[in-house]
């Protein structure tokens, strides 16, 4: 059985890299292929009882369940022209076989994946039957069960829409060649680089967590993978330095989290975001717009782990932790592929073949030097390994596919909107109190739709249900999906489904909750940056000049430092309590994107700065300040 699924991992492999070589098959046969693929797979590897894990063992009813799976897969390729000659009718074995499908994805998302996005499904899966007894606001006509098995599996927009299609060329490519980044080593590589570059700083280890997690995230597609990758290494050294354990797990989980936000990849999600917004937008647009707020993310944790380091006295690595200068360069290969994605991609390659060209420079960059040298039997391992990799991405965007299914049959999403917009207008008329409402409510719901589910299916989910509320408000397309990208993310960190920061909490032993709320602390700018750049689009590089752009990354910049001291209580001493509420207030209005606001705030700033640098000594409140 182990020597099956190692072979249908290869050839799951081979077929995705033959197709992207070649040029993808038709959509419904690409991705029908791909599904039957990853359903096969994902019921051999992912057990239903974890008790069967332990034993390394199959259940029959798993190997029933994938024979299933690849029977769903092949039967467009089978039957394409009996289908294609009798369009919008279903047969009886169309409809058991489509039926089966919705029930396969199903399960297969619940052991892959986990329950949040499952259960979501299902709800939309009751809501599109039962439409007519649903509330006003979202009531619809409903659909019979016949003709939602049709939408799911016999059109492109359920199971076999955009998102799966998404993951069957892009994704899977992508992932493939994070493995064999993986292969040369590259991981391990960028802790080094990371220990190289921070280790001696104050508070080292966890500078050391976030520049690795933002390295890690430029071709890892998942929050909780980068904290077990990274974190296995980052946290139980930050706790050997003295910070407390909840905190080193929550460093850990708030940058990994932002390794999703980081270009080239951002989770997959960007290719993705490309298929959504449309309208001639490449990769390369959305790449660079992301870019800036995603340094500015990071930046903030920089910062807060920074002035907490300088709380608690902590020191930075000791030399016999800090990896070898010579060594780290010896090895600066190994980002060539890294650095051939970025310029393959700003010469307007395709996206696919960039990729493609990207794991063709890997295994001949690995070969420079012995140790990274990448012999046959990695090769193979790094084709199996990316094909493991895609299946709960496969599963997961097949499954948001019935949602997105669901939300275009009924017209969820505008239903949606306009009630997130009615709720606003009930509250005010004034336009910019009216906006920054709709964007309240949007960023709630895309916590919630966001809680436990991947960054793919995260993302397919906020921009079909909470994103038309931003854009029916008049923001650009381009802003209002990184908008709901953001939230929806960012519900990896937010307690109560924290999925990132219980990942963390596992390694460092602490407590799941409070690691989450830590987490959602450091990461504050992450609350904060979508609001910036929807109310001022230069953020995002949009019809904007080099001054106008340097403007608003200084002063977001200056607000983060003020923001910053002001939660962590220190600064160049310690920041007592009127000065934390003086130092937050500035930062805010250093982060709202308007003249005065940003004026008032650096005045405020620089006052906050002189009086630190003053009373830098002095352990007590200022004479003058004194109550």
């Amino acid at each position: 059985m182990g020597w099956l699924v190692f072979g249908g991992l290869i050839a799951f492999s081979l077929f995705q890299l033959y197709t992207a070589i070649d040029k993808p098959l038709m959509a419904q046969l690409q991705r029908s292929v791909h599904l039957g693929f990853a359903l096969g797979l994902a019921f051999l590897l992912f057990p239903a009882r974890k008790s069967m894990l332990k034993k390394g063992k199959v259940a029959w009813y798993d190997i029933i369940l994938a024979i299933l799976g690849v029977v769903v897969g092949s039967y467009w390729p089978l039957m394409m022209e009996e289908i294609v000659m009798r369009p919008g009718t279903v047969t009886e074995v169309d409809y058991m076989i489509g039926l089966m499908a919705i029930l396969l994805v199903l399960e297969a998302t619940r052991r892959t994946v986990g329950l949040p996005i499952t259960i979501i499904a299902v709800l939309f899966i009751v809501y599109a039957i039962y439409g007519p007894y649903m509330p006003d606001f979202i009531a619809h006509r409903g659909l019979s069960l016949e003709r939602l098995v049709q939408t799911m599996f016999f059109t492109t927009e359920g199971i076999l829409g955009t998102p799966l299609g998404v993951s069957s060329t892009f994704i899977f490519v992508f992932l493939l060649f994070g493995a064999f980044l993986v292969k040369t080593g590259v991981g391990a590589y960028f802790n080094d680089l990371a220990a190289l570059i921070a280790g001696k700083r104050v508070g080292g280890p966890a500078k050391v967590a976030i520049f690795s997690s933002a390295l890690q995230g430029t071709v890892s597609g998942s929050s909780v993978a980068n904290v077990v990758t990274s974190g296995s290494f980052t946290i139980p050294m930050m706790k050997r330095l003295g910070y407390n354990k909840n905190f080193a797990g929550a460093v850990e989980a708030a940058s990994s989290t932002g390794g999703q936000l980081m270009p080239p990849i951002m989770g997959a999600a960007a290719f993705l975001m490309v298929e959504f917004i449309g309208g001639g937008i490449t990769y390369w647009d959305i790449a660079k717009a992301a870019a800036i707020p995603a340094i500015l993310y990071f930046t903030g944790i920089w910062i807060m782990t920074h002035f907490e380091a300088k709380r608690l006295g902590l020191k930075g690595l000791s030399d016999d932790e800090i990896p070898s200068k010579k060594e780290v360069l010896s090895k600066i290969h190994l980002l060539f592929p890294i650095l051939a994605i970025i310029i393959l991609l700003m010469a307007n390659f395709s996206v696919m073949r960039a990729a493609l060209i990207a794991i063709a420079i890997t295994v001949v960059v690995s070969s420079i030097r012995k140790d990274t040298r990448m012999s046959l039997r990695d090769f193979i391992d790094a084709l199996a390994d990316g094909a493991r990799t895609a299946i709960p991405v496969a599963v997961a965007t097949a499954c948001a596919g019935i949602i997105v299914g669901v939300v275009t049959k009924t017209g969820l999403g505008l239903k949606m909107a306009n009630s997130l917009v009615s709720i606003a207008k009930a509250i005010t008329t004034h336009p910019e109190m009216l906006l920054f409402l709709t964007l309240l409510f949007t960023m709630i719901a895309s916590i919630i739709l966001g809680m436990g589910s991947p960054t793919t299916a995260n993302y397919v989910i906020t921009s079909t249900i909470a994103a038309p509320a931003v854009i029916l408000m008049g923001v650009p397309e381009l802003s209002a999906h990184l908008f709901v990208f953001y939230f929806g993310i960012i519900a990896d960190i937010t307690p109560p489904v924290a999925l990132a920061a219980f990942a963390a909490a596992g390694v460092s032993g602490g407590e799941p909750i409070r690691t989450g709320v830590i987490s959602a602390k450091l990461a504050v700018a992450a609350f904060i940056i979508p609001y910036m750049f929807v109310f001022s689009p230069e953020l995002l590089m949009i019809d904007a000049s080099i001054p106008e752009i340097a403007w608003v990354v200084m002063t977001a910049f200056c607000g983060m430092i003020a923001i910053g001291a002001g939660l962590i209580g220190h600064w160049f001493r310690k920041v007592f309590w009127y000065e934390r509420i003086v130092a937050i207030i500035a930062g805010l209005l250093m982060m709202y994107p308007e003249g005065m606001s940003d004026a008032i705030g650096l005045g405020i700033f620089a006052v906050l700065i002189a009086l630190q640098i003053f009373y830098k000594n002095d352990k007590s409140q200022p004479a003058a300040m004194k109550i």
